[in-house]
């Protein structure tokens, strides 16, 4: 049964990528806030499907430290779930994404947009430069920064360095993080086609200030106050 309705969940999901990939090349003339508020209807969409077909919902605590101002955002990354959910928890945001998408017909250049950070991944150190450059470009435009600090999604329990992307920009930008731990993991595990049901809990951290502060004090920080939250968590008994 949870794998039929898992593929229930993705013929809506592939539906509505083909539905909203030709509007985002429509609506490229509008402004930004705009184009991003109606490209993300289908976000909207998708996580209302995800949990009208897998019974997958979640909740979000802490909405009260989101600043009022443009800030990076720096989240644990377990899943495809805080892809979708960031997109409407937080203000209009640029995400990080390898350049060849913005290659593929249509899909790509609807990603392009929504003015995303496309960086060489061929090189480390060509791609944090570009990462800080578009980076303070977007916030200083208004534009939130979403970065996974561990550069890949990585399964409840286990660990990955965390990556100084983050913390350079912060650096060198200026502006805040806003530090972001869930537990999505055990619900829609990666590389699985499975969504297991239940509630994702979602917490937002204190703003982390990062004037005066190195890449290397800033990510440090920003990975203590994540995975001291991540313990905190619940485990479901769903999740394995």
């Amino acid at each position: 049964m949870l794998l039929l309705r898992a593929l229930l969940f993705y013929l809506g999901l592939v539906t509505a990528t083909i539905f909203i990939s030709p509007i985002c090349l429509l609506v490229y003339p509008l402004p930004f806030t705009l184009r991003y508020y109606i490209v993300t209807r289908w976000t909207v969409f998708i996580l209302w499907w995800l949990k009208i077909t897998c019974g997958l919902k979640h909740s979000v605590t802490g909405r009260e430290n989101i600043p009022e101002g443009p800030a990076i955002i720096m989240c644990k990354h377990q899943s495809a779930w805080e892809t979708l959910a960031l997109q409407i928890i937080f203000p209009p945001q640029a995400w990080i994404l390898k350049r060849e998408l913005l290659w593929i017909p249509i899909y790509g250049w609807g990603l392009a947009s929504m003015q995303p950070i496309s960086i060489d991944r061929s090189s480390a150190i060509k791609s944090f430069r570009q990462i800080v450059d578009q980076g303070c470009q977007r916030l200083a435009q208004g534009i939130w920064v979403v970065i996974f600090p561990e550069g890949t999604r990585v399964a409840p329990g286990e660990k990955r360095k965390y990556l100084p992307g983050g913390g350079l920009l912060g650096e060198k930008s200026g502006y805040p993080i806003v530090p972001v731990a869930h537990n999505a993991g055990y619900f829609w595990p990666r590389n699985s086609i499975i969504k297991k049901p239940g509630t994702i809990t979602m917490i937002i951290g204190p703003v982390i200030e990062t004037a005066g502060k190195s890449a290397n004090e800033i990510t440090a920080e920003v990975e203590t106050w994540i995975e001291d939250k991540i313990t905190q968590l619940p485990k479901p008994a769903t999740g394995h």
